[in-house]
């Protein structure tokens, strides 16, 4: 199965990053600005950020992020510089990220979870000139000797006679926009790396602006769309799923500070949204709220998910209470520039076990350790090329060499695709526990405990074992009170027995997580570690 009945719009083959050859839209915008510029042309009018109090449309966007980028060029700002970008979820981030691509600079986005020392590595290892930070978050600002390339430090302050930001942004626009080509890096990202420093993923223009069109396509979005952005900005889910994608279709975008689900039903109820894309816990969150049937969410019609798979019980409870929502998995990567599969949301139910379909203009194989491609349904590494997948690392020519072949990035995922074209992703190569031989997919045993009314999430992780070499183990958080001996016989039930968690470990405390939403195994390893005498 492909994406040939929806109204994709043309593509062609094209190289790009001088050694591929991908798969393009023929028609597109050669930059993000370019992508501003339209949306300010073709729905002027029609509301584009919405936080809080403060609603701007799409005119007013472009005439303040052209103001901002002014104040760029009044530093001494060059195209090509880096420009730090240490905010939370505010309409702050979206202008100063439109700036940036006015005046051809590279947004490097931090997370306001980042320490000194991390935030202190990334702004040298990209050798940031300017810093804009939340005022709060003045004491994780790196000292002068520690960076010593960053020229400049403006902070955001919600009080506006003290804000630095607002001096920036008291500028009349920019007459012209820096000319980019579609191949410049727009954008840098850390990935938040399983073992040594985080490696800085370069997005392009093209490569955000292709995942930007798969998205408005595929979901068939318009301008009378309304998105809420309830995943941190910083991440590449927000700023593809979210910023970008609402901006391609000059939609509206609703930011929310944090999410909370309480709020997060007020807002949605109150905004008339008709799209989102969050983790499934947060689907969960939602419907755990007593007064979920209270809100009107009529107008949501599609709801992405990535990250984790959705549990069956939430997408059988979501059906009932929503039946006008379609669920669409969207899996992807900072590498992929966000998504690789999509499910169409009228399949969602019937292939529950899959992440959907590839992308349009996305290849995904299986590979097996030989470098050969795996027959329809083994599992194997997956390998993704599309026009989506970045260059490479900033400033990591090794990292890039390792992890990109002929253009396919080497995911780190297990999965396989099926006759029919479905992917599937089993577990991250590092996650695959390994019990005398015998291979356990942490998702298949975490899919079944979401199946038990009590649990609300859980993480399946290896334990060491002399004998076997490794065990299985549960992390369950949990709304209502069940014993361990409870959930392994619910499991015993539905799992070989070897799948079955031997030891189980009870908390009503959420899972830790990273930026992106998934659950820090290599954390709850440590911590189980740690508890033994």
């Amino acid at each position: 199965m492909d994406w040939s009945q929806h109204s994709i719009p043309p593509m062609r083959l094209e190289a790009r990053f001088g050694d591929r050859v991908v798969p393009a839209f023929c028609e597109r915008p050669k930059s993000i600005w370019g992508m501003v510029a339209e949306a300010a042309a073709r729905n002027p009018g029609g509301e584009a950020l919405v936080c809080g109090s403060s609603r701007m449309d799409w005119r007013e966007v472009a005439q303040r992020s052209q103001a901002i980028a002014t104040g760029f060029h009044k530093l001494g700002l060059q195209r090509g510089d880096r420009v730090a970008v240490l905010l939370g979820n505010r309409i702050e981030f979206v202008l100063t990220m439109f700036a940036a691509a006015h005046a051809g600079l590279v947004t490097v986005l931090l997370s306001t979870r980042q320490q000194k020392p991390e935030i202190a590595y990334v702004l040298t290892d990209c050798g940031a000139k300017l810093l804009i930070h939340e005022a709060a978050l003045a004491a994780r600002v790196p000292d002068e000797h520690d960076v010593p390339d960053l020229a400049f430090r403006i902070a955001v302050d919600d009080d506006a006679k003290v804000s630095r930001f607002s001096e920036l942004a008291d500028n009349a626009a920019a007459a012209a926009p820096a000319e980019v080509d579609e191949e410049d890096t727009a954008m840098i990202l850390y990935t938040s790396g399983t073992t040594g420093k985080p490696k800085g993923a370069m997005l392009a223009h093209c490569t955000i602006i292709h995942s930007s069109m798969v998205f408005v396509s595929c979901l068939k979005l318009t301008a009378a769309d309304r998105s809420i952005a309830a995943v941190p900005l910083g991440h590449v889910t927000g700023v593809v799923a979210n910023i970008t994608t609402m901006l391609r279709c000059a939609g509206a975008l609703i930011i929310m500070a944090e999410f909370k689900a309480a709020e997060y039903l007020k807002v949605a109820a109150r905004e008339r949204v008709t799209y989102t894309v969050m983790v499934p816990a947060m689907y969960n969150l939602c419907l755990l709220q007593p007064d979920f049937d209270s809100y009107d969410l009529s107008s949501w019609r599609i709801g992405g998910f990535g990250g984790a798979p959705m549990p069956i019980a939430t997408i059988e409870r979501l059906a009932i209470k929503i039946p006008g929502l379609k669920l669409a998995n969207c899996y992807g990567a900072t590498e992929t520039t966000s998504p690789s599969t999509m499910m169409p949301g009228e399949l969602t139910a019937s292939h529950i076990d899959s992440v959907g379909l590839p992308c349009p203009g996305a290849e995904i194989l299986a590979m097996g350790a030989d470098g050969h491609e795996l027959p329809p349904g083994e599992i194997g590494e997956l390998w993704i090329r599309s026009g989506s997948v970045i260059r490479g690392y900033w400033n990591n020519p090794k990292a890039t060499a390792e992890s990109f072949t002929a253009g396919f990035w080497h995911s780190g995922d297990l999965g396989s695709v099926d006759a029919q074209n479905f992917v599937r992703v089993f577990d991250r190569q590092k996650d695959m526990i390994n019990r005398g031989g015998l291979k356990i997919y942490s998702a298949e045993v975490e899919s079944v405990l979401s199946g038990h009314p009590a649990v609300v999430e859980s993480a399946i992780i290896a334990k060491p074992c002399p004998v076997l070499g490794e065990r299985v183990h549960a992390v369950v958080v949990t709304r209502n009170p069940v014993s361990g001996e409870v959930l392994r016989a619910w499991c015993a039930e539905r799992l070989s027995d070897y799948k079955v968690p031997e030891t189980i470990d009870l908390t009503s405390d959420p899972l830790p997580r990273n930026a992106n939403g998934k659950v820090m195994k290599r954390q709850l390893r440590e911590a189980w570690a740690a508890a033994q005498p």
